[in-house]
């Protein structure tokens, strides 16, 4: 990781001493909180996403028809979507350290006890659980990130933060590959060591997580008294210039309404891409859980690539909507062309587009919604973009999944996904009618 400098104006003298104050307080805020809310996240992704490993194996040892496999890969996000608000505003009132580890610890323990799932009905259950455990990590850490990083760094710090998405598939595809195996070890089925080797990590980062964060800049210890007065001024002057405060006025925002439907279209093809890319793999021809966990690994490696550079130049830009739409574009391509052809090579070319177009989505939409919420307004008004707008996770793994009973095919549901891919981008353009320079 690393930062970009700041000129001075002079070169040298109290204001070129200021600055270096300044990207001192950055950069150890950088290494100090970034890395472990990465890992956190890595964990967190693949214990969300794990499922559709899991369902190579458990959906016919649970009896999962392809729709109700849909139906409870997607029910996650109800469990999610109704506590992400007051979860974020709890942090935003107690404390972000204790309630962030509060967090990984609950979702750790749901994550590990969905081995405990006997059929359709407990494994529904278990997932709308883990949904209510994992809510508020998400906008909590975009919040929490806004209150520690100026603008100008918000992008590229998100970046790193968010790819922690490709990479979880990277390590997750392997991972699952290599544990699915472990079938019949204790009397335990493959899928059931998934879950539970998968979901104690993250009881471990939220016991790390109390020792190493720091609520903000002004309670940092490991920053000098210099550092943390630099930091301070300079996330001061950023919260007088936000328009808006308070958490209801944010609900009446037009901007926040906006950013919630782009999120809902978008995350159709976010969450229905990560839950059904093994088993629309595992399709095509005689593949092994390895050898599909492997290519799996592919795509998300090369939108772990792309996704750094486009939030450094979305930050050098600060055309925000304009990486997002081009992002988006891209992503829907991919979609569109992995089912063109009715082979491997294709179908593998298409999901890497489609997997580095919605990674590089994420960081300038994700710096919107800190340009003009601050404060309570910022926590809650994230976590109702966030919260609301991934109800469209829900919708996607179950629209996938009757597509394909009904059809016989994936191809369907790679076309619905591309076409809620454009809604997202059609809607993040149409916030130009309402603003101008700030995004």
């Amino acid at each position: 990781m690393s930062t970009t400098s700041i000129q001075a104006p002079g070169g040298s003298g109290p204001s070129s001493n200021l600055e270096a104050v300044q990207q001192s307080a950055i950069r150890k805020a950088t290494w100090r909180l970034v890395p472990l809310l990465a890992v956190a996240y890595i964990v967190n992704y693949i214990d969300r996403t794990n499922v559709g490993f899991a369902g190579l194996t458990m959906n016919r040892d649970l009896g999962l028809s392809a729709t109700q496999f849909g139906v409870a890969a997607g029910i996650f996000f109800l469990g999610y979507c109704a506590f992400e608000v007051p979860s974020n505003l709890a942090l935003y009132h107690f404390g972000a350290r204790k309630w962030i580890a509060r967090i990984m610890i609950s979702w750790g323990i749901v994550a590990v006890a969905m081995a405990l799932a006997r059929g359709p009905r407990s494994f529904i259950a278990l997932r709308c659980l883990l949904g209510i455990a994992e809510a508020g990590l998400f906008p909590g850490v975009v919040y929490y990130i806004s209150i520690w990083f100026p603008v100008h760094y918000r992008a590229r710090v998100l970046a790193w933060f968010l790819l922690a998405f490709p990479v979880s598939a990277v390590v997750g595809g392997p991972l699952a590959a290599a544990i699915l195996p472990m079938h019949g070890i204790l009397h335990l089925a493959g899928w059931q060591w998934l879950f539970i080797i998968e979901g104690l990590p993250a009881l471990i980062c939220g016991l790390i997580a109390l020792f190493v964060l720091a609520d903000s800049p002004k309670d940092a210890t490991w920053l000098t008294p210099a550092e943390r007065d630099a930091l301070v001024s300079m996330l001061g002057e950023e919260k007088r210039d936000r328009a808006t405060h308070s958490f209801l006025a944010a609900l009446k925002d037009p901007r926040v309404v906006i950013l919630t439907l782009t999120v809902f279209f978008w995350f159709i093809g976010v969450i229905g891409l990560a839950m059904w890319t093994p088993l629309f793999l595992k399709s095509y021809g005689r593949l092994s859980n390895l050898q599909v966990g492997l290519l799996t690994a592919i795509p998300s490696l090369i939108g772990s690539v792309v996704m750094i550079p486009w939030a450094r130049q979305v930050d050098r830009s600060r055309k925000y909507i304009k990486h997002f739409v081009l992002a988006g574009l891209m992503a829907a391509a991919g979609f569109l062309f992995s089912v063109l052809y009715s082979s491997l090579l294709p179908a593998m070319i298409g999901l890497t587009f489609a997997v580095a177009g919605i990674s590089s989505m994420r960081a300038p939409f994700y710096a919107m919604p800190s340009r003009f919420l601050t404060g309570a307004a910022m926590a809650g008004g994230i976590g109702v973009i966030n919260g609301l707008g991934t109800l469209g996770g829900m919708v996607g793994p179950w629209l996938i999944g009757w597509l394909k009973d009904v059809t016989g095919s994936y191809v369907i549901g790679m076309y619905a996904m591309a076409g809620a891919l454009m809604v997202s981008v059609f809607l993040a353009l149409s916030l130009k009618l309402i603003v101008k320079k700030e995004l």
